[in-house]
């Protein structure tokens, strides 16, 4: 899980691409999940949560630029 003070140092296109990367891991977590492969399911509710800071941190900067 990274930090949101190392999210914070990141530019906004290393942002929207750490974005894109969630949530094609959130996608695989789901299949694996509807497949019952998935063991541990807490890793999609991790995932979720840093896809939900990026956007956060997406939002900040747009409206402060």
């Amino acid at each position: 899980m990274v930090k949101t003070k190392d999210l914070r140092a990141m530019s906004l296109d290393e942002l929207e691409t750490k974005l894109i990367d969630l949530k094609k891991e959130q996608f695989n977590l789901r299949v694996q999940q509807s497949t019952g492969q998935l063991q541990n399911t807490s890793v999609i509710r991790n995932v979720r949560r840093e896809i939900a800071k990026i956007n956060t941190l997406i939002a900040e900067r747009k409206k402060n630029s």
